[in-house]
């Protein structure tokens, strides 16, 4: 079931996701013509950005929030630049794009395996995947805090059953992975993209989103502030640098590949 998400807090907290995909943007080699699919959109910052880098071309991002895609329809209005409402999951288009785009995103899809056939169809001939997501190592300091709050009273009896959100391979298992799906040149590897925090305020913006949304939609009542606020105190106490940064670990798993 697909998360929904406060655009508004997201775009105060999440600088460091932007950085990543001004980043991969830049490394595209666009000649300004292209049609690209932005898998993951959120409230469309990269996605314009990808728009002007092609006047020619055309963009759509895709969202299963409805407040991101809320946030993405009002703030920006390219021409050649379209949103929708739409799980990831349910991806069915085919030979539609040049170039498959996603920026901190596809951790939160568990079933990649579909992700990837779904994408290798809606790519064109020769057209190109980039994608960055969270791989094996990221936020060490997060869930390992939100996985002790999680057994300790008053808590450990709604969490039973309770699935892991995301999904966070290794390099080498994606390698695996990829490669079973027809895509001419892969690549595969990690970066280490540690985030100082420049505040108490900043780390408790990006824990609260997106981090703990998946959590407190689980807790009702007292429970839910009360959970977020011991996962906040413990990841101030854990991650407060000796400048007063707060320093959390990101491993990025970076994926190109091209399509025959």
């Amino acid at each position: 079931m697909p998360y929904e998400f406060d655009a508004k807090r997201y775009e105060q907290s999440s600088a460091h996701q932007q950085s990543w995909g001004q980043r991969l943007i830049d490394e595209l080699a666009l000649a300004g013509h292209e049609h690209i699919l932005d898998l993951g959109c959120g409230d469309g910052r990269l996605t314009a950005l990808l728009a002007k880098r092609i006047p020619q071309g055309h963009v759509l991002g895709i969202d299963a929030s409805k407040n991101m895609i809320d946030q993405a329809l009002r703030n920006h209005t390219l021409a050649n630049l379209e949103f929708r409402l739409f799980d990831i999951n349910d991806l069915d288009l085919v030979d539609e794009f040049d170039v498959a785009f996603s920026n901190a995103t596809l951790h939160w899809i568990k079933d990649h395996e579909r992700l990837l056939a779904s994408v290798h169809r809606a790519l064109r001939a020769r057209g190109v995947l980039r994608f960055n997501f969270a791989g094996q190592g990221n936020c060490v300091h997060f869930f390992d805090v939100v996985r002790r709050t999680m057994r300790e009273e008053p808590f450990a009896r709604t969490f039973q059953g309770f699935e892991w959100p995301w999904f966070i391979p290794s390099v080498g298992e994606y390698k695996r992975l990829i490669g079973g799906f027809g895509f001419a040149q892969t690549r595969v590897w990690q970066e280490t993209a540690d985030t100082k925090f420049p505040s108490a305020d900043a780390l408790a913006g990006w824990i609260d989103q997106p981090s703990l949304v998946p959590f407190l939609a689980c807790l009702h009542g007292p429970d839910r502030q009360r959970f977020r606020d011991v996962v906040v105190s413990r990841m101030l106490e854990c991650t407060r640098q000796e400048d007063g940064t707060y320093l959390e670990v990101f491993r990025r798993i970076n994926v190109w590949a091209t399509k025959t």
